[in-house]
Formats: structure tokens, sequence, C-alpha cells
């Protein structure tokens, strides 16, 4: 048989580039065509390529088994396929594997190190949203099977399908803010698919409100600002700052030793620059502070600490202050440094407040600006939510780090940057 596809499935299975991989993610909105393209490509790229070694998985294995792997033994069957002539699947393996010898592994991502060793030639991701951007850069570096003298035209493919993120996440950020020029988004919105029952649309744009309707519908971007700590954070708070060797440096601090996240800015008298971030995973003060004069080895300008009160406490590995350590360990080096903390740390609502205050006032007027080069910190701002009906900081626990690295960043440079913009910049409940 014969498929006439829609033009967004054409656009998403047709590589536009000469690169050798080709990274590509279907967003649309419900029904727009999603698996049914992404398990399509699959079987299109073991046919073409004898031998070929695909994987396929979403983060649980429930999603694969019975929304992905449906869809490809749907298309099978429309291609007249037969089980055990033109393919083999084993429920032992769980694996799908050609007449050809190429072979489709079915995986779940909650266990991502067990999938290291594999050499592939594609991977299809299910809800790739929902797959933390570790676990996506791991199955990156998987593309790496060798290439047979037939494969004519062959490029390495990770393709993924998804619905419109909730909040800007990996996805948003990767395929929309800044890709590469092998990375494409294919949006697809629901309305496009002209095979679903006639009235679909209009049925859905009853169940769901407004802003559900836009994103699970239309496949509109979300509202990034629902539920983040940091409101109102625009394209026009992110931009070049370059580090100036003559002006006062503020380093302002969370002593969390996994990770130590300390943020460099300048200041003036109602404006922040965050130009640069120290975050190392499992260090001390010390080899902080020998980074940050590895860095800036020529500072002429004053060198001033803000950041966690909490700091000024004596560790249990130590018997000076954080920021003891810090002067004594710069001064050897020619800084002197000068140290402004509160007394006691303020309530975080306070520094939250202070925060997206200077982010955007109720005027507009912008007061924060952050380089590109303060990933985690910006990662931060995206990403750092309430959690869902409270006005309590949703912080990652111990296993969901486990199972997405990523997570131990939020948090502490957020922290680190508003200690010093409440310090300078005090709201007052």
């Amino acid at each position: 048989m014969g498929y006439k596809l829609l033009k967004s499935q054409r656009e998403f299975l047709e590589i536009p580039h000469d690169y050798s991989i080709d990274v590509a993610v279907y967003q649309g909105g419900f029904g727009s065509g999603k698996t049914f393209a992404g398990s399509l490509l699959g079987i299109l790229l073991c046919l073409k390529f004898e031998g070929i070694r695909g994987l396929c998985g979403a983060q649980t294995y429930t999603l694969v088994r019975d929304t992905t792997l449906q869809s490809y033994f749907e298309h099978l069957e429309n291609m007249g396929f037969v089980a055990g002539v033109d393919y083999e699947w084993s429920s032992s393996t769980q694996s799908l594997t050609f007449k050809n010898g190429s072979e489709i592994l079915f995986r779940h991502f909650d266990e991502p190190d067990k999938l290291k060793s594999l050499n592939l030639g594609f991977v299809e991701i299910e809800e790739m949203s929902d797959v933390p951007f570790s676990t996506f850069k791991m199955l990156l570096a998987r593309l790496r099977q060798t290439q047979k003298k037939e494969w004519k035209n062959f490029q390495y493919r990770i393709f993924g399908h998804t619905n419109p993120e909730l909040n800007k996440g990996w996805v948003y950020n990767t395929f929309v803010d800044n890709p590469m020029p092998n990375y494409r988004l294919i949006s697809a919105p629901t309305h496009q698919n002209i095979y679903l029952p006639e009235g679909f649309c209009d049925e859905l744009k009853k169940l769901y409100d407004e802003k559900y309707y836009n994103i699970y519908v239309l496949a509109q971007t979300g509202d990034y600002d629902s539920g983040l700590v940091v409101k109102g954070f625009r394209e026009d708070n992110v931009r070049e700052i370059k580090y100036q060797q003559d002006l006062d440096l503020h380093i302002t601090c969370d002593f969390n030793v996994d990770p130590m996240s300390w943020i460099l800015a300048h200041k003036s008298e109602d404006k922040v620059f965050f130009f640069d971030e120290i975050v190392m995973e499992n260090t001390t003060t010390e080899r902080a502070c020998e980074e940050f004069v590895n860095r800036y080895p020529n500072h002429k300008g004053k060198i001033i600490i803000n950041g966690d009160a909490s700091g000024d406490n004596r560790s249990c590995t130590s018997e000076f202050t954080n920021y003891v350590i810090m002067k004594k360990t710069l001064a050897k080096f020619g800084y002197e440094a000068d140290v402004k903390i509160r007394a006691f740390n303020p309530p975080i609502k306070n520094r939250v407040m202070a925060f997206n205050s200077k982010v955007r006032s109720t005027d507009g007027e912008v007061s924060v600006f952050i380089d590109k080069k303060c990933e985690k910190l910006l990662y931060n701002i995206y990403n750092l939510k309430y959690q869902e009906g409270s006005s309590r900081i949703d912080i990652p626990t111990f296993q969901q780090i486990k199972h997405a690295k990523e997570l131990k960043f939020l948090m502490h440079p957020f922290d680190a940057a508003s200690y010093l913009v409440e310090y300078y910049w005090p709201i007052t409940l």
C-alpha cells in the first residue's frame, strides 16, 4: 500500500542537509501523526540500509509498548509484511528483526547507563520532552555503527516526537533558542491532519481551556512563566557582557559542595550584569578560588564577595569559615577581597521577589542581564518551578537527580545570584 503523507510528516522524513548526523523532533498536537511518522521512519531506515541497528525508546517501557511498538506493527500489517517471513518479533529481547538483518531494539530510558555499550545507526525517542537532556546526549553519542559500503547517501539519525513543552525545557533550548545547523524542529498542529474525524478539533476546543488547547492542539509553545520561580525573563535579559578588569568584580556564592555555585558579576547603581559562573562538582572552596584566579589572573578592580550568610559559619572540615577561606586563598594570589553579606539569610520569598523585580519591574524596566556563558544560571531561570498548587520551590529529590544528572544544578546557581540581588536591592515584606 501507499501512504499519502502530511506536509509536516514528509518534512520530518526527508533530510534537507548534507551533515553526517540529522537530529529532528516532530512537535505536534494530539492526533497530529507524530508517532505514525516516527515509526514509519524507523521501518524505512531498516529497509533501505541492510543490517542497520536502531533503538526506539521512551522514558518508560509502558509508553514504548502501548504506543510506539503498536504503531510499528500497524505499519508492518499495512505494508503486507508477514511475521515469521518478512520480520521476527522477539519478546525476550524486545527486538524487531527484518529478513535483511536490520534490527530495532525497544527499550526504556529510565536506566540510561545500560545503553552505553550500543553502537547504533539511528535512535527514535517517544515523547522526547520527557527524556532528560543528559540521556539525549548519551544517545547521540551511540550513533557510531560502522557504515557499510552499500549504504548509499547514509546519514546517522536521531529523531523524536513530542507535544510542546509546558515550560521552556531542553527541547526548546536545543531546537529553537540555539539550534545547530543539522537540528530540525517540525511543528504540526492537530488541525493539519486531514485524516482525523470531522469535528475532532472542535470537540477538543470544547473540552480544553485556552492555554491547554493552544499547546496540545495548536502545537504552540507554552506560557513559560507559568509555575516558574523567575517571572518576566525575556530575550532582552540575555546579552553579551564583557568582563572589565578595572571594574569591581562581585563573586556571589552558594557553598553547596556538589555543586559549588559561584556567579560573577559587575553592577551599577541600579543594574547587575552576570557575565560568568563557576559551577563545580565535588569540590572545595579553595579549588573554586583557584579556578577563579585561572580565569581572571589580572583583575585590577576590587573583588567583593557576596552570598549565603550561612557560609560565614565554620564547616565541619575546617576551622575557618568559607568566606575566610576565600579571602586567604585569594590573598595568596595577590588579591584583596571584601565580604559583604547579611548577618542571616532572609526568607527565600524575599530573595525571589527582589530578583524578579530587577528582572523586569512593573514598569517594564530591565535591570538583570545575563551572559550566555552562565549556562547553569540560565538553566535555573528557565526550569526552576514551584510545586504545583503551592508556593514551595520544587527541589529535585535524590532519586530524580540519579536519573537526570542535570537536575542537581537546579536551585544552587539561582541561590547564588539572588543573594547578591537581595543584598543590594532588598524588598521588605
